[in-house]
């Protein structure tokens, strides 16, 4: 039986990661048989711009929409899952449909969540081992989608990969707007410690997890550098010949900075990447942000 891929919400990420794939296939002189579920229009236009099927569907309404046969060829089917959770709540309802409404099961989930399940860490380093401790919604539902993963896949005895993510970055994906604006950041000496990896990175280590040996397992994906976000910022505007922004304290942040932004600085740790290393084999392309920012990223 012919296998298949799918990328379930096949957005920046996910063509990267088909054009990884493409890669490959022209390497090995073998076609590859990529399909994808997106939400609109705009992103079947980009999808099938790759060359590949992709279909509009509207994963919170999937119990009556059936515009997709899951049932065909799905289980010898690997599975990439990046639609983001809904937007408010603490479980990821969406994923939890979607895996209930598969008449059969595919062979392997790689499913991205966030290092946000880890809440403050006061700036200490972390790494797998460490409890989970979300703060924010957000968090809450990416940890209740890793459960389901987990859950069903005890259930059909499936296999599965969970990539704890940091925040993305690359030379398409920087606050260039927020710096052009002059939006403050918290001062150096307050600033909480946050990590990152490279778009290209994180379509590469996803790609490896799909095609690795192991299962089961919870990787952290970071490039193993971080640093304060104040640091960043400046980093970012010195690359893009900004001027630096202005720096203010806590106390003033918190009347003038925005809700989401301060629920990003009131969580601090240092993440490690170690296990990711090791296990995958991974080499980053960017392992640190002066490299990710350099022209050729």
């Amino acid at each position: 039986m012919e296998s298949q891929l799918w990328i379930i919400g096949c957005g920046d990420i996910g063509r990267r990661v088909v054009n990884l794939y493409i890669q490959q296939s022209k390497q090995q002189l073998q076609k590859i048989n990529i399909r994808a579920l997106i939400s609109s229009q705009a992103s079947k236009k980009r999808c099938e711009a790759l060359g590949i099927k992709a279909t509009v569907l509207n994963l919170d309404n999937i119990n009556t929409n059936k515009a997709i046969n899951f049932s065909q060829n799905i289980e010898n089917t690997k599975l990439f899952y990046f639609a983001p959770p809904p937007p408010i709540g603490r479980e990821d309802i969406r994923f939890r449909k979607f895996l209930a409404s598969l008449s059969y099961q595919p062979k392997r989930i790689v499913l991205i969540s966030t290092t946000g399940v880890y809440g403050d860490a006061k700036g200490a380093w972390i790494d797998e081992k460490t409890p989970v401790n979300p703060q924010a919604d957000r968090a809450y539902r990416r940890l209740s989608a890793e459960y389901f993963l987990q859950q069903w896949a005890q259930k059909y005895q499936r296999e599965y990969i969970i990539l704890r993510v940091a925040g993305i970055y690359a030379k398409d994906r920087l606050p260039l707007t927020r710096l052009k604006k002059g939006l403050a950041v918290i001062n150096a000496t307050e600033a909480a410690w946050t990590n990152r990896i490279h778009a290209d990175d994180l379509a590469m280590i996803c790609k490896q997890a799909m095609e690795s040996s192991f299962s089961g397992e919870i990787y952290n994906v970071t490039d193993g550098h971080p640093s304060t976000m104040t640091e960043y910022f400046n980093q970012v505007a010195d690359y893009a010949g900004l001027e630096r922004p202005p720096q203010i304290n806590m106390q003033q942040a918190k009347t003038t900075l925005s809700t989401g932004m301060l629920s990003y600085l009131s969580e601090s740790r240092r993440i490690s990447n170690q296990k990711m290393l090791d296990q995958l084999g991974v080499e980053l392309q960017f392992p640190d942000l002066k490299r990710g920012l350099s022209r050729r990223s």
